[in-house]
């Protein structure tokens, strides 16, 4: 692969750059894990929460739930209200290789499923999620990854070549998604196995120290 003319870089967030679980607030609000699994599987679920990434806003979405679950109202206006306890922290050594490819000269940009108000939210926990060139963020354009609009969309908009465009994604079908674009893709499993993936293309980012706004969240 390493003939390949890859010339644009990008990054998913969410489990790639930094953690996200909702677990983590909700272990303190729903002591239970039983009924804590019954409210993500029934109330909060990830299909109602993808919404969100697509645009639809918090008072539409809490509003939903709680007519069908009025018994539930605080723990479900808990999920936005807590949110920043969801992403705890930095994903250091692959912050290390975003920033060292940056230093390196390469056109790096950002793909993501995200709210649009709890980005840029995150863009203040995070201040290294404004050092690539640019983001599509789902909630701003209404389209989420895999759909292959995202990906053409955000080709278009940072003048982006399909065919020397490779992206990285913790999801098996969203590293699909960019692939039916046209793009390369590798799925992420951690720092290391990045490392090789990107030595199996001819990238190899300069070491870079971890990001003090990345480390200083852990």
């Amino acid at each position: 692969m390493s003939s390949i003319d890859i010339r644009h870089i990008v990054f998913d967030i969410g489990k790639v750059l930094i953690h996200y679980d909702p677990n983590l607030p909700y272990s303190r609000l729903i002591p239970d894990e039983a009924e804590r699994s019954w409210f993500f599987a029934n109330v909060c679920t990830s299909d109602w929460n993808i919404e969100q990434d697509r645009g639809r806003s918090w008072e539409e979405a809490e509003a939903i739930l709680i007519r069908n679950h009025p018994e539930r109202e605080d723990h479900i206006r808990a999920f936005r209200r807590h949110w920043h306890e969801m992403v705890p922290h930095a994903y250091v050594e692959t912050v290390a290789i975003m920033e060292g490819l940056i230093a390196d000269g390469w056109d790096v940009t950002m793909l993501t499923n995200f709210a649009s108000d709890t980005f840029r939210e995150a863009q203040k926990l995070y201040p290294f999620l404004t050092l690539p060139r640019g983001v599509t963020v789902s909630g701003d354009v209404r389209l989420i990854k895999p759909d292959l609009a995202i990906y053409r969309t955000h080709a278009e908009a940072f003048d982006l070549d399909p065919g020397a465009t490779l992206f990285i994604d913790d999801s098996a079908a969203n590293v699909e998604g960019a692939r039916a674009a046209g793009w390369h893709a590798v799925q992420f499993t951690g720092a290391e196995r990045l490392k090789a993936d990107l030595a199996a293309y001819g990238i190899q980012p300069s070491d870079a120290a971890p990001s003090l706004a990345a480390a200083a969240m852990l």
